[in-house]
């Protein structure tokens, strides 16, 4: 086992690593920015050094103040988290260099499934479907004119490298293309450091439902279940929920059984997500994250597994014992990420917490590092805390999520709980009338 972990990020999920570290006996270093030194990741890390200014890129996407911080407190082992440098080829690639353990699959997986381009074909060999579209990077506007004439306009345009919603564009019409091919490849370089963008059909109503794999390093690969992801806004998750109740269970059998071959095919070492999207009874494979998301405890809480203890155990080289072979799924749960932002204009809103109050009860959980007195700062992603209930049902879960939203106090600043209020009270909601549209539709109602 691992004697010391460096945790290269920051928020509540450094605060999620930190806890399973404890349980496994395991020492951490926190790093944080001159604008996060009383964040309380810091605080209750074993050792923490500062690795940069308030700025992410000059902090934690800051790769040699890093694995230097690492190097001087004597890590053995560095957790990415999620964001930042968590699916950073590079940074894996360096810090096994370095000769500590980067806790996440191989350098060669998070380089191979992080261009989707390359993703989709690995896909396609095993003949699972794809939404049809172009299978290499779009090179000329003749080529894409020819692939949009070919799957029919409307269409969108993807970043290969790209993730977060950022260069996904929405084409219905040619003379729309070719205004936007250069504006997006624009876009693309400058978040992901490549122009390279690919084309696909244009799903108006699909389903957004992914896949939990575990995998370790005797090539034994499993899922843990699928969850549902549908609510999005700008192509951003912001509820999520498992498992999907409205899919049939032999198309659920199917997917899940295809999420473990895509695993499997590329020698998958980890905790790990296929993504789908489901339209019309079929599914259609999109991307795997090579990492652990920001939604898993919807998966921790129907399947009583710690997702983030058995990365760290994986690492390590612990494999997937007999209790991992008969997994048992139990209930319903259901996740709100709250965020930091102003309810009408839906900008970040900075600022310090007072009168913070979480909710309680059975099957409540919060995973937040937030306190009286703390600072949310304006340099990073307005994701605050994430408000998880678990129940029998969805039914339960819906109601126990309206309490626990009506409890959740956080004074001070600006935050999104009042539009899951209403979203929980929608009906189309409680039917489960769900697509990656919804919340477009809900805003505009």
């Amino acid at each position: 086992m691992f004697k010391k972990i460096l945790i290269a990020n920051r928020g509540e999920i450094a605060l999620r690593v930190i806890r399973a570290c404890r349980q496994l006996g395991i020492k951490t270093v926190a790093i944080h920015s001159t604008a996060d030194r009383d964040s309380l990741h810091v605080k209750l890390a074993d050792e923490s050094v500062c690795v940069g200014p308030a700025p992410s890129s000059k902090s934690y996407l800051n790769i040699p103040s890093i694995l230097s911080a690492a190097e001087v407190t004597g890590s053995d082992a560095v957790h990415p988290g999620y964001g930042f440098l968590a699916e950073n080829y590079e940074f894996a690639k360096r810090t096994q260099e370095c000769g500590m353990k980067f806790i996440g699959p191989s350098p060669h997986n998070i380089e191979l499934m992080g261009d989707k381009i390359k993703a989709k074909q690995i896909v396609k060999d095993l003949g699972i479907p794809l939404i049809p579209g172009s299978y290499a990077k779009v090179k000329t506007e003749n080529d894409a004119l020819a692939i949009a004439s070919d799957i029919s306009f409307p269409v969108i345009l993807k970043a290969a490298l790209g993730g977060g919603g950022r260069g996904m564009r929405i084409i219905s019409h040619e003379s729309e293309l070719r205004k936007s091919l250069s504006l997006v490849r624009n876009e693309v370089l400058a978040h992901f450091g490549s122009s390279d963008i690919y084309i696909e059909k244009y799903l108006n109503k699909p389903r957004h439902i992914e896949v939990q794999i575990v995998a370790d390093q005797d090539g034994h690969v499993i899922h843990l279940g699928e969850r549902e992801c549908s609510v999005q806004r700008n192509y951003q998750k912001i509820l999520e929920e498992a498992p999907c109740s409205f899919i049939s269970d032999d198309m659920k059998s199917k997917i899940l059984q295809d999420a473990v071959k895509i695993a499997s095919s590329i020698n998958y070492q980890s905790v790990g997500t296929i993504e789908f999207l489901f339209q019309d009874d079929t599914y259609y494979f999109i991307e795997m994250n090579t990492r652990i998301q920001v939604e898993h405890p919807v998966t921790e809480m129907v399947t009583g597994i710690d997702l983030v203890k058995t990365q760290i155990q994986i690492a390590c080289g612990a494999k997937l014992n007999e209790s991992f072979s008969d997994v048992q799924f139990k209930g319903h749960a259901m996740e709100c990420r709250i965020n930091a932002e102003d309810p009408e204009t839906l900008m970040p809103y900075p600022g310090e917490i007072h009168d913070y109050h979480v909710p309680g009860g059975v099957g409540v959980r919060v995973d937040a590092a937030l306190y009286n007195g703390c600072e949310v700062q304006p340099f990073y992603d307005s994701l605050i805390a994430k408000l998880i209930v678990h129940g029998d049902n969805r039914n339960e879960v819906i109601n126990k999520m309206r309490n626990a939203l009506d409890e959740y106090v956080i004074g001070g600043i600006k935050t999104n709980i009042h539009l899951f209020r209403k979203i929980l009270k929608d009906p189309e909601f409680v039917q489960g009338n769900l697509n990656t549209s919804y919340l477009k539709r809900f805003l505009k109602v």
